[in-house]
């Protein structure tokens, strides 16, 4: 009875082809450890970035959300209040009155720049916005208001924004032909971030035009909120690549390369709060918050996104890159070192950070093809030793520039990435099949 010996089994094992395909899954199941270290230091690099747009945010000027201008009046209701003691007090207390304008425009033009922390280049702007409308004094019969009780002295005009740092100039207001400078804060206790304007018994009229402007600086996109019974808003810019977002999208718009012009007109029965309001009763800050609308502006490729999805493919390229060699291997009789498939794996995880490392400095397109420029040429320089020719060594050469050239297809059709990825795989599959249909699988073992 022979006995099978130890080298004529390793010899078996060399030549089985289910036993070199595990070797090449396990290869690549190897290769995930490098590319979770390029995942890493993409995200370590992203978050270098979002602190550097923090920090030239917290100094220039953050995401500005405009609210108002509204109308505020003081008023006074007293109760009877029993004490421990038993004795009855009567105490005082005052609440407001929110009027918003009976009719409201705004205009805005907004400037774009860029400004840098160290590499990173964050897009800032400056935005001029004017305000012009039309205030009716306010039906406090409706509110159950006592006329009497009204401090109609301590008025004010009330504007929002949610980084008032960052106004460069002052602001004054046209009311009722006087000129208003604004003062620091919306001018009643526990609001938010904002500016008023104190118009004392000027508010009392029974329609007043007004007419302000004001400029803010910020970061990542402006918006408004409709305080009008009618709000016409336009905005435009010399950003090409904006958001429209919020509540409401606008009616009309026009985005070219050189910048976007939009328009919205919202009518108050799409808001979720009324004309006026006592905050006796109140409004959510939340439920006003959530009516506004306005524009974002994006970056036009944002490279660290792109990487992030990039390396999402990585393990597809390096089974179809494997395979094309084993293929070879099969076809052509030819014998490759797992260590000599290793040296060409570890050049396709190398890509992710050269076009990481190169975007920063070149833009993502440059990078990319900077970076796939490397890549093929360090393939075919090393796969035309390998292979034993020339010609096999501009086939794998085609075959890698074909891969990196289908990846850039997919990162810039987003929409199609799963159809296109889907069709991909099958073509692959496909043709493997057919260029292996003739193969006597059992005979090449032997």
């Amino acid at each position: 009875m022979s006995e099978t010996s130890p080298s004529s089994t390793i010899r078996s094992l060399q030549h089985s082809q289910l036993f070199r395909v595990s070797a090449i899954a396990f290869l690549i199941l190897l290769l995930q450890i490098p590319i979770s270290m390029i995942r890493t230091t993409i995200r370590e690099r992203e978050g270098n970035r979002d602190q550097a747009a923090r920090a030239i945010a917290e100094s220039w000027g953050d995401e500005q959300r405009v609210v108002g201008p509204r109308l505020v009046v003081p008023y006074v209701t007293t109760q009877e209040v029993t004490h421990g003691d038993g004795r009855v007090r009567t105490e005082s207390t005052i609440h407001y009155i929110h009027v918003l304008a009976d009719t409201l425009g705004v205009t805005g033009t907004l400037v774009s720049e860029a400004r840098y922390r160290g590499i990173f280049q964050v897009p800032v702007f400056r935005t001029h916005l004017h305000f012009q409308g039309v205030f009716r004094r306010p039906d406090v019969a409706a509110l159950d208001i006592d006329p009497g009780s009204i401090m109609w002295d301590r008025a004010v005009l009330a504007m929002g924004i949610s980084d008032a740092d960052a106004i460069p100039r002052q602001v004054s207001v046209q009311w009722n032909g006087h000129t208003v400078d604004f003062l620091p804060g919306m001018g009643w206790p526990g609001s938010g971030e904002g500016i008023h304007a104190p118009l004392g018994r000027a508010a009392r009229t029974d329609e007043v035009a007004f007419d302000l402007s004001v400029s803010v600086n910020g970061t990542g996109g402006v918006f408004v909120v409709p305080f009008g019974s009618e709000t016409r808003v336009t905005l435009e810019g010399d950003w090409p690549d904006p958001s429209f977002e919020g509540t409401w999208l606008p009616e009309e718009r026009e985005v070219t390369a050189e910048g976007f012009t939009a328009l919205w007109n919202v009518p108050f029965l799409g808001r979720n709060y009324p004309q006026q309001w006592s905050s006796a009763q109140g409004v959510p800050d939340a439920t006003i918050s959530a009516s506004a609308f306005g524009v974002r502006l994006l970056a036009p490729v944002d490279h660290y996104r792109m990487s992030h999805r990039s390396v999402k493919y990585q393990f597809l390229f390096l089974v179809l890159t494997f395979v094309s060699i084993w293929l070879f291997e099969v076809l052509a009789g030819l014998r490759v070192h797992p260590v000599q498939y290793l040296l060409v794996g570890a050049a396709m995880c190398i890509f992710y950070l050269l076009e990481l490392s190169l975007a920063e400095h070149l833009g993502f397109t440059a990078a990319y093809l900077l970076a796939t420029m490397a890549i093929v040429g360090l393939v075919v320089g090393y796969m035309r030793s390998v292979l034993g020719s020339p010609r096999r060594g501009a086939i794998m050469g085609g075959i890698v520039t074909l891969l990196y050239s289908y990846l850039f297809v997919l990162l810039q059709a987003q929409d199609y990435a799963l159809l296109a990825g889907s069709l991909g795989l099958f073509a692959a599959l496909a043709a493997t099949m057919y260029l292996t249909r003739k193969v006597d699988w059992y005979a090449l073992s032997e």
